[in-house]
């Protein structure tokens, strides 16, 4: 079975209706990203990252998968599919797919703020005072600009093997992630699914559909099984 790796990103997810922090001016619901994404946010002002993240949370619960997320679950039934992600939703679990690494983090994760290692499922708010059992206060189990991004390695592993690559809703532009396409073998098929100009290098390497992610999605399903 041929090994295809997904590499997805927050195009997909906006089509549930997650906001990117990409879009317009920069801006992520309104914040600085560097006041709520990076460990400097953290340090200056605790109460404003976690309720930022909490409301990501309780938005969480109300998105669905769309019809992109459901086409790359079906692909499992053709092949050897892993999906790595740089979206911090479960929005490829919810919709079937199994193997799924995210390399950004997990919003329905927490973590003690001294030890990364010390991970908790998280549905609800993190709030002041919340503790890990180590004692130190719950942050975001998110890897925040500036962090190191511990799965790196192992992505890059994974799309070394790959027969396909499938990169869809994400231009690329977000460093150590965006390095991972130029890990894929000499022979391996890259397909890019996103309305946006792509710059990251590839010219005729690569097929490039300029569609949404669902719309991409709908007309590459079946090329895609006739592939396998």
């Amino acid at each position: 079975m041929k090994k295809l790796t997904i590499l997805s990103g927050a195009g997909i997810s906006a089509e549930s209706g997650i906001q990117t922090f990409r879009d317009g001016d920069g801006l992520w619901e309104n914040h600085n990203v560097t006041d709520v994404a990076s460990p400097e946010g953290w340090r200056k002002d605790r109460a404003l990252v976690l309720e930022f993240y909490n409301q990501r949370r309780r938005q969480l619960h109300e998105v669905q998968p769309n019809e992109a997320h459901h086409l790359l679950a079906e692909l499992e039934k053709h092949f050897k599919v892993q999906i790595i992600t740089q979206n911090i939703d479960d929005l490829h679990e919810r919709a079937g797919s199994t193997n799924i690494l995210h390399i950004h983090g997990e919003l329905f994760k927490s973590c003690s703020c001294n030890n990364k290692h010390l991970i908790y499922e998280q549905k609800d708010d993190i709030n002041i005072g919340d503790k890990a059992e180590d004692g130190a206060q719950l942050r975001p189990f998110i890897v925040w600009f500036g962090e190191d991004v511990p799965l790196y390695q192992t992505a890059r592993e994974i799309v070394k093997e790959a027969d396909i690559l499938l990169v869809i809703g994400t231009s690329l532009q977000v460093y150590p992630a965006a390095g991972l396409i130029h890990d894929i073998k000499d022979d391996c098929l890259l397909i890019v699914i996103n309305p946006n100009e792509t710059g990251f290098g590839y010219g005729q390497r690569a097929v490039v559909m300029k569609e949404t992610a669902t719309q991409g999605m709908k007309l590459l399903f079946d090329k895609l099984v006739n592939l396998a």
